[in-house]
């Protein structure tokens, strides 16, 4: 972590972007002082009736996670090599990440708003339980596994958000569509700088970093909004319910997280990593064959077609 925080600058320049240039929500909502602005919401509420249930639930589910960025802030402060008193380094990077992700849950909520579709009380009180309830992450404060797991759900909300973005405009929502196309840009520049950054580990401690990888693969990675429930539910009891929308609308499913898989097996280019030793040789073995191993179990598995009423939705 010392060796890599050297080169933070680089790292900032290179996967961040200027704060005074890089959008802001306001430039895709409706603006209050324009004299169009009736018109603008009418037109932005009328486009939202268009979105089917499930994947509205998922709109919302995926602003939640968003929203809950006080929560992952706070853990990767908590990561060991990241000192948060420090003004540059490993915290400024933490700080300048949570800045730009701060973005995404601001732009989405103000739309869940606009829109007319949703309960904003019920989405807060899910928001407000999320971060209450905290995530489960399983990384402890350990860099590898925690970058690991960066790695990996930062590409699955760029997936996620993506989709949405597809799925929308097919309905002619062409606003929300270029906002979760603009997100989930940002989330695929996360993305590569958390990759980059495991990568770079694998050049210094190559088995340490396998026995990571494997470590993680292991106990499944889990998304961020695991512990989420609705008001008067228990932490994790609507994770299901809300996966199950996005398996049914396609927006992120298990072939998505295998596909993310297969890609970090070749984005790190484990086959043909040097220097491993008996334990590490060993874990890589694991690694390369759990993608066929997932896709069989994958092609056994029935996602239900069981609706949730979710208490987020006005229906």
């Amino acid at each position: 972590m010392q060796h890599l925080e050297k080169s933070m600058s680089d790292f900032l320049a290179k996967f961040l972007k200027p704060i005074d240039t890089i959008w802001q929500p306001s430039d895709y909502l409706p603006d209050t002082k324009n004299e169009n602005f009736s018109e603008q919401l009418s037109d932005l509420q009328e486009s939202a009736k268009a979105i089917d249930d499930d994947l509205m639930a998922v709109v919302v589910g995926d602003t939640i996670t968003e929203e809950a960025l006080p929560t992952y802030e706070a853990w990767l402060m908590g990561v060991s090599g990241i000192d948060q008193e420090k003004e540059k380094g490993w915290a400024q990077w933490v700080r300048a990440w949570t800045a730009e992700e701060n973005r995404h849950g601001d732009l989405l909520n103000k739309y869940l708003y606009l829109s007319g579709r949703v309960n904003m009380r019920e989405v807060e009180i899910t928001t407000q339980h999320l971060i209450a309830d905290g995530v489960n992450i399983q990384t402890s404060t350990d860099p590898y596994r925690n970058f690991i797991y960066t790695s990996f759900q930062e590409t699955a909300t760029n997936i996620s958000h993506r989709r949405v973005a597809q799925k929308v405009k097919q309905s002619g929502n062409a606003l929300l569509a270029k906002m979760c196309a603009f997100i989930a840009s940002d989330e695929a520049r996360h993305a590569k700088a958390y990759q980059f950054f495991v990568k770079k580990i694998f050049e210094l401690d190559p088995s340490e970093m396998m026995l990571a990888f494997e470590d993680m693969m292991r106990k499944k990675i889990t998304m961020p909004a695991f512990y989420i429930r609705e008001s008067g539910g228990k932490a994790g009891e609507l994770f299901e319910k809300f996966s199950d929308a996005a398996q049914r609308t396609k927006v992120y499913t298990t072939y998505d997280y295998i596909g993310i898989l297969q890609g970090l097996l070749k984005e790190w280019n484990l086959p043909d990593l040097n220097g491993l030793n008996e334990q590490a040789e060993k874990a890589r073995d694991y690694l390369m064959a759990l993608p066929s191993r997932l896709l069989r179990i994958s092609e056994r598995m029935k996602t239900s077609e069981l609706k949730h009423d979710f208490k987020w939705l006005i229906v």
